[in-house]
C-alpha cells in the first residue's frame, strides 16, 4: 500500500495544490463542473464520469438494503472501463476517500477536490478524511496483554504514529482476521478465552470461552466457524473448540487426542483436518453436521497440515517420520506418502496451491513439493533454522529462529530442472530466538500492495518494512513500550472484487452531505462523488449524552508558544453542559511520550479552558475526561494538533 502512495503522490508533482486547507469549503459543484473535469452525471450515491477516453462509474449500495445511513454499511463501488468500447480496466490501483464535502466554494475554487486529495496522499498528523480507502493498520501481537495499532503511513518528523493500544486480559499467542477483514479474533491461552476486537474501531468487544489453553486459531474459507486448538495437559480437553462467528458463542467441543493441534480445511469449508501430535492422528469433522467423521492415523509425530486447492489434497508432515502424507480431501483416502527427511515440521502451499513448502528447522532447509505430482522437486537452503512461512504473489518468505536473516524464494522459478532463485535479506541486528518465549502467530505480515512485506524482530522490538526489489528494509517501526512478538495487517483499501471493479464495504462514519473523492494515476482522474448520509436515530440518542466541540482555527500552531485551547462540552441538543468542576485535559506527543493532564476552568456556559504546552514540534493527541460525568479519556473524540517550529509558517489543513 505503500507503493499505492507512492504512484498516487507522483500526482502531487503534476500539479496538485497543497494550500487549500480542508476547513475550507464549498457547496456541491453542478454536475459537470466538479474537479475540472467534463460534464458528469450523478444522483445521491451514484454517477458517472468520463474523462480521457476513460468511464467511472460509481455506486453506493447499503448492505441492508435501505439508504444510505450514518454507523451502517455499504458497499462502494467504482467501475473502470473504456468509455468506447465498453471493455474494463483491470489492474488499476485507485484510491478514495470519504470525507465531509465543504460548504463554501468560494474559499477554494474548482481545484478543491485535487487539493484535498493533495493532503490526504502527504499523510499529514490531524489532516486526514473520515475515511481512507487507500490506507492499512499494522497491528503488533505484544509479549503483555495488549496490541500496538499503527498507522504506517502517518509519520511525525519519520517516526510511524502509534493509533492506539488495544488492552486484553491475558498474553496472546495466536490471531486470524475474518474474511473481510472487519473483526480479529486473538487466542488467550491463560484465561481460556478468544478475544474478539473490532477491527475498525481496535476494540475488544466479546470474550468468548474457548476451552482449555486455547492456542492455534484457523477460520474457515466461509468464515461462519472459528476452529480452536485446546493444548491441555493432557487427553481431556484436548482437541478443538469450535465458535460460531454469528453468535459468538461455542458449539462443539471435542477431544482429539493428546499434544499440539494444527487445523485445515476444504476450500468449499466441508471438512475439517484438525492434527494430535502426540497421538499421531488427524481427525477430520464434517463442518455441516459438526460430527467427527473419520480419524487417519498419519504418523507418530504430526506437526503441520495444510491443503492444496489445485490438486484438493490435504498434505500432514510428520517429524519423526520424516513424511508428507497426501490425503484426497473428499474422499478422505492417503493418496501418497512422500518421504522428505526427519525434522520436517511447518507446511504451506503458495496462493495457487501449485507448490508448496515443507521446512526443516534442524537441518535449515526447505523442500519444496509440487502439487500436480506430488513430488519434491527442490532442496533449498534457506536462513538458519526456518520456523515460518509467508507468500506474496511473487515470493515465498522463510524466517528463521538462529538468524536475523529472512530467506525469498522467487516463485516463478520454481519446477522440476529449473533452478530455483533464492535471496534474502537482513530483519534486525539478532536473531529471533535470543528474545525468549514466541507466540504461534507469525512475525511475518504481508502488506496490502502484495509486494511487501513487514518483519518484526522481536529481539530490537521492530518491525521492518521490507519492499521487494530492495536490498535491505526501508523503513523500521519501533514499539515503545512494549515489546513486538508478531504482526498482522489490517487493510482498508479497494479490491479488484472482477476486471475493472474496484470496491470496499465501509462502515458509514457520518450523517450529511460527504464527498467521495476519487484518484486515478494514468490516465490522473481526481473527482469528487456526492454521497447524502442519512441520520441514525439510534446514534443521535447515544450521542445525546455528551458532545465537544474544538474551538481552534486549524490543527497548526507554533511550537513553544503559549496556548489556551478552548472547547464547548453539550449534550446532543446543544445544550451547554455547564458547572463541570473535575474536568481535565491530557494529551501526549505521538508517537508514545508521556501524557500529561491539566485541569480545565469555565469561561462561559459550557465553554471551557486549558493551558497546555506543546515545546516540541510534532503531532499531539489530546482527549477530554471528568470522572463527575462518568467520562473516560477517549470516550469522546479527540483533537489532533500539528506543532510546528516558529518561524516555519503553519501548514494549512485540518479534520
Amino acid at each position: 500500500m505503500k507503493n499505492l502512495h507512492k504512484g498516487l503522490g507522483l500526482l502531487l508533482l503534476l500539479g496538485l495544490p497543497l494550500g487549500a486547507g480542508i476547513f475550507a469549503g464549498r457547496p456541491p459543484e453542478p454536475a459537470g463542473r466538479r474537479a475540472d473535469g467534463p460534464a458528469v452525471s450523478e444522483a445521491n450515491g451514484s454517477g458517472r464520469l468520463v474523462r480521457d477516453g476513460i468511464a467511472v462509474e460509481f455506486a453506493v449500495q447499503p448492505v441492508d438494503g435501505t439508504k444510505p445511513t450514518e454507523g451502517m454499511f455499504a458497499d462502494l463501488r467504482f467501475r473502470l472501463s473504456d468509455a468506447a468500447s465498453g471493455q474494463p480496466l483491470a489492474g488499476q490501483v485507485p484510491g478514495a476517500w470519504l470525507d465531509r464535502a465543504p460548504a463554501d466554494d468560494a474559499k477554494d475554487g474548482p481545484g478543491a477536490c485535487r487539493s484535498r486529495i493533495g493532503l490526504y496522499l502527504k499523510g499529514l498528523p490531524g489532516v486526514r478524511p473520515l475515511l481512507d480507502l487507500t490506507s492499512y493498520y499494522l497491528l503488533i501481537l505484544n509479549q503483555d496483554p495488549s496490541i500496538t495499532v499503527i498507522d504506517p503511513l502517518t509519520s511525525v518528523g519519520g517516526v510511524s504514529s502509534m493509533l492506539t493500544r488495544i488492552p486484553l486480559k491475558r498474553p496472546p499467542m495466536d490471531w486470524v482476521a475474518s474474511p473481510a477483514e472487519r473483526r480479529l479474533y486473538v487466542s488467550l491461552p491463560e484465561a481460556g478465552e478468544v478475544a474478539v476486537i473490532d477491527a475498525e474501531r481496535f476494540q475488544v468487544i466479546a470474550s468468548v470461552p474457548a476451552g482449555r489453553r486455547p492456542v492455534r486459531l484457523a477460520l474457515q474459507p466461509d468464515g461462519r466457524y472459528l476452529w480452536v486448538g485446546n493444548d491441555a495437559p493432557g487427553e481431556a480437553g484436548s482437541g478443538v473448540t469450535v465458535i460460531d462467528t454469528r453468535s459468538l458463542k461455542p458449539v462443539l467441543q471435542a477431544d482429539t487426542g493428546r499434544g499440539h493441534h494444527e487445523i485445515a480445511f476444504c476450500a468449499d469449508s466441508r471438512h475439517a483436518f484438525v492434527t494430535s501430535r502426540e497421538a499421531g492422528t488427524l481427525t477430520v469433522f464434517d463442518v455441516a453436521s459438526l460430527e467427527r467423521i473419520r480419524e487417519i492415523r498419519t504418523g507418530p509425530h504430526p506437526l503441520g497440515v495444510a491443503l492444496s486447492p489445485l490438486s484438493g489434497a490435504v498434505y500432514v508432515s510428520d517429524g519423526e517420520a520424516g513424511t508428507l502424507s497426501v490425503i484426497d480431501a473428499a474422499s478422505l483416502e492417503t493418496r501418497k506418502t512422500i518421504p522428505v527427511g526427519r525434522g520436517i515440521g511447518p507446511l504451506a502451499f503458495a496462493p495457487d496451491g501449485r507448490y508448496g513448502l515443507v521446512l526443516n528447522t534442524p537441518e535449515s532447509r526447505v523442500a519444496v513439493i509440487d502439487a500436480a505430482s506430488d513430488e519434491v522437486v527442490h532442496r533449498l537452503e534457506v536462513a538458519a533454522e526456518p520456523y515460518q512461512i509467508a507468500f506474496t504473489r511473487a515470493f515465498a518468505y522463510v524466517r528463521g529462529l538462529a538468524s536475523p536473516r529472512v530467506s525469498m524464494i522467487d516463485l516463478a522459478s520454481l519446477g522440476k530442472g529449473r533452478e530455483p532463485g533464492v535471496l534474502g535479506f537482513e530483519a534486525g541486528p539478532a536473531a529471533p530466538r535470543l528474545a525468549g518465549d514466541l507466540p504461534l502467530a507469525s512475525s511475518l505480515a504481508p502488506a496490502g500492495d502484495d509486494a511487501a512485506l513487514f518483519v518484526v524482530n522481536p529481539v530490537d522490538n521492530t518491525a521492518y518494512f521490507y519492499m521487494e526489489g530492495m536490498n535491505a528494509p526501508m523503513s523500521g517501526y519501533l514499539n515503545r513500550g512494549h515489546t513486538a512478538r508478531a504482526a498482522t495487517v489490517v487493510q482498508r483499501s479497494l479490491r479488484e472484487l472482477e476486471p475493472g471493479l474496484f470496491g470496499a464495504r465501509v462502515r458509514l462514519p457520518a450523517s450529511g452531505r460527504l464527498d467521495v473523492a476519487f484518484l486515478l494515476n494514468q490516465p490522473q482522474i481526481a473527482h469528487c462523488f456526492g454521497l447524502e448520509v442519512q441520520a441514525n436515530p439510534v446514534l443521535k440518542r447515544q450521542r445525546a449524552r455528551l458532545q465537544v466541540q474544538y474551538l481552534v482555527d486549524g490543527p497548526g500552531v507554533v511550537a513553544g508558544a503559549p496556548l489556551a485551547l478552548r472547547f464547548r462540552l453539550s449534550t446532543g441538543d446543544e445544550a451547554p453542559q455547564a458547572g463541570v468542576r473535575d474536568l481535565r485535559v491530557r494529551y501526549f506527543l505521538a508517537p508514545s511520550s508521556q501524557p500529561r493532564e491539566v485541569a480545565a476552568r469555565e469561561v462561559g456556559e459550557g465553554i471551557y479552558e486549558v493551558p497546555v504546552e506543546l515545546e516540541q514540534a510534532g503531532a499531539y493527541y489530546l482527549h477530554v475526561g471528568a470522572a463527575s460525568l462518568g467520562l473516560k479519556f477517549g470516550d469522546l473524540p479527540y483533537l489532533g494538533l500539528r506543532a510546528v517550529p516558529a518561524g516555519s509558517g503553519l501548514a494549512a489543513g485540518g479534520h
